[in-house]
């Protein structure tokens, strides 16, 4: 199966990319993930809907490929894995998963970490290896719940590999999975060694590792949604003028880490909705306090700050600096399966149902950008874009 070239390459020096990721919780206990992805620059986005049969082939160098096909629909965000030529135009298969749902409710997200490469372990060369990158594919479309992937996963071996896309970095992700039973599992890599996380908080951004950002959060302990809103110093009563003081120890930046200890408050002190087109509601309100407009930091190149070259796009050598934005906005309803998009051209989310998609059968790809003049169920809109 083809897919129409891509305009342009990627090529990565040093990059900054910054992502927010949470599980939502309304009044029934029914899950909701709310997910952010910010850069530089708009790159080629494909929304991709991968049938159940469909086929993968997963290859690294030096090892035999590692063959598996899709007991689940899937639905995803996707960019290239490779560069497209005349002899091989992209297919279906070249697509990687950044963010997706799958029909058992069960979420991959994909989240910068620059600090994930390193040597690996040796693995034998008679045995299948799975790229990192074909993690999203591998996992939503054999695996209903965390449990089950947990234990696969220590058997697979996972190997990082040079992404010519990003010029020859690896991977630099770490990766979070949700189920719509409540399981939450961080796969990380630090220096080329898989590491599998429960995440109790259900909430993930980006560096420092996994673990650290947990220890941070006994920094924290002081935190509560209730309003302090007067206090006595000597004979001087202090009253505020309004309500919010709550959120004051909150961190206001938007690092990796101030993002971490401010989605860990929101996800656990909304209100929890009722119903479930409120809950969707709710986590769109919650991820709106992650959406950043360019503009609002800005890296030099002078200063160190490193950013995405885009070939035929603005480059670094081009603009006066570089600055971080919100590309795209995913909510994603895991008892519903229903997926929500919103990018950054757009005020209005679309909406894609996971069990309408399986009606055809067949797989759709559909560039993110087709999506910014529409707003609503656009589920019919993904089917006619069948892939060729």
């Amino acid at each position: 199966m083809v897919l129409c070239p891509l305009p342009f390459e990627c090529s990565l020096k040093e990059f900054l990319v910054m992502c927010t990721s949470l599980i939502y919780r309304d009044s029934a206990e029914n899950a909701y993930l709310g997910r952010t992805l910010e850069l530089t620059v708009d790159l080629p986005y494909q929304l991709v809907y991968f049938p159940a049969g469909s086929g993968f082939s997963s290859v690294v160098e030096g090892h035999p490929a590692l063959e598996y096909h899709s007991h689940h629909g899937v639905l995803a965000v996707t960019m290239p894995g490779r560069f497209p030529t005349a002899d091989a135009p992209l297919g279906l298969g070249d697509m990687k998963i950044i963010e997706g749902l799958n029909d058992a409710g069960l979420t991959f997200s994909l989240l910068s970490y620059p600090a994930a490469g390193g040597s690996h372990a040796a693995v034998a060369a008679t045995q299948a290896i799975l790229s990192a990158s074909d993690l999203g594919t591998w996992i939503l479309g054999q695996f209903a719940t965390v449990a089950e992937l947990r234990v696969a996963l220590e058997a697979q071996p996972v190997m990082l590999e040079a992404l010519a896309l990003l010029g020859g970095v690896e991977s630099p992700f770490h990766y979070v999975v949700h189920d719509a039973g409540g399981g939450s599992l961080v796969i990380e890599f630090d220096k080329g060694e898989m590491n599998l996380h429960d995440n109790p908080i259900g909430v993930m951004t980006n560096g420092p590792e996994f673990t650290w950002h947990l220890t941070n959060m006994n920094n924290y302990t002081f935190l509560t949604n209730v309003d302090q809103s007067s206090a006595s110093f000597g004979g001087y009563r202090a009253v505020q003028p309004d309500s919010g003081i709550a959120t004051a120890g909150l961190p206001a930046s938007n690092t990796s880490v101030g993002r971490f200890v401010r989605a860990a408050f929101y996800a656990q002190y909304a209100e929890k909705a009722q119903t479930a087109d409120e809950a969707v509601r709710v986590v769109g309100h919650i991820m709106n306090n992650f959406d950043r407009p360019r503009g609002i930091t800005i890296d030099y190149p002078s200063e160190d700050g490193g950013h995405l070259e885009v070939a035929g796009l603005a480059s670094s050598a081009e603009e006066p600096y570089a600055t971080e934005y919100t590309c795209w906005t995913n909510l994603s309803d895991l008892a519903r399966k229903r997926f929500h998009l919103r990018s950054y051209q757009s005020l209005n989310y679309v909406q894609f149902d996971l069990a309408a998609l399986a009606g055809p059968g067949v797989p759709c790809v559909l560039p993110l950008a087709a999506l910014d003049a529409h707003a609503g169920d656009q589920t019919a809109l993904l089917i006619e874009a069948k892939a060729a």
